[in-house]
């Protein structure tokens, strides 16, 4: 994809694959993808499946993912959140039809997937290139679709954790963590934490505290090229570094985790009315 970063690209091919991703058990989700396999097979559109996807509905596995021309999400946030990361660098887009609870970042509900999918297969969306995060550890480098989270590791115990922002020392502050949150995952985890909301189309990462221990700590907006670094400074208390709500290292006290945006893009398909500001009048603003 060559477009900017969240700057919508018209989609004018038909769809002849899609891969399938889907949340909870078959029998909690099983009639939405009957009626999804319908859509399908009217309009002639082959339904790749990955192995535990093809596990759970008791169909064949699909060899090579990547065929997809596109990847349908039938579930909420969580699940397209799941599905961004796994076609992340693969170049397959993700639509999602809501069958969750908010579904901010899906195009459709549950109600419209026959004529909202109609649409998509008939090529009728567009791609929003979303930033992704490239988090340094102890462990090594992950990736993250939706946020960076170091954390205390001791229930109930507070840190103190250290910042530098673009090489410049940001200071030290008491608290239970830090989220260093993409666009996309500004509206999840931040959000709940008083963190501001980045539109799509912002090269940029929100890095909001959790329960600091302060009357003055804000969030703050961090531009492409400025490194977040975050120390544990905390004698007796560790903490975690989780990557999209996955816990992939541990900071003794002077370790320290470095956030920065990654090179890569999530790309999230939309029908063209499903735009950003409509998607969070009708979740947050109503």
């Amino acid at each position: 994809m060559t477009s900017t970063a969240g700057s919508p690209k018209p989609s004018a091919r038909a769809v002849a694959r899609a891969a399938v991703v889907t949340h909870g058990k078959q029998s909690q989700i099983g009639a939405g993808l009957a009626r999804l396999q319908a859509v399908a097979h009217e309009h002639g559109v082959e339904l790749l499946f990955p192995p535990d996807e093809a596990e759970k509905h008791g169909v064949e596995p699909s060899p090579d993912l990547r065929a997809a021309d596109i990847a349908v999400v039938l579930g909420g946030d969580g699940t397209v959140l799941r599905t961004l990361t796994l076609f992340l660098g693969m170049g397959v887009p993700v639509v999602g039809v809501n069958f969750g609870r908010v579904g901010f970042l899906s195009s459709m509900g549950r109600r419209e997937l026959e004529s909202g999918l109609t649409r998509v297969f008939s090529g009728e969306y567009e791609v929003v290139e979303l930033p992704t995060l490239e988090v340094e550890h102890p462990e090594g480098i992950d990736r993250a679709v939706n946020d960076a989270v170091v954390a205390s590791a001791s229930l109930g115990r507070m840190i103190e954790l250290e910042l530098a922002v673009g090489g410049e020392e940001l200071g030290r502050q008491p608290c239970d963590g830090i989220i260093c949150s993409t666009p996309s995952g500004s509206t999840a985890y931040n959000l709940s934490n008083g963190g501001p909301v980045l539109m799509w189309g912002l090269e940029a990462i929100a890095l909001t505290y959790v329960a600091a221990h302060s009357l003055h700590a804000r969030p703050i907006v961090i531009p492409p090229g400025a490194d977040v670094i975050v120390w544990n400074r905390t004698q007796d208390v560790e903490a975690g570094v989780l990557v999209d709500g996955h816990r992939v290292a541990t900071l003794a006290k002077a370790d320290r985790a470095v956030v920065r945006i990654g090179a890569e893009r999530s790309l999230l398909a939309t029908l063209p009315e499903a735009t950003f500001v409509r998607r969070y009048r009708q979740s947050f603003a109503s």
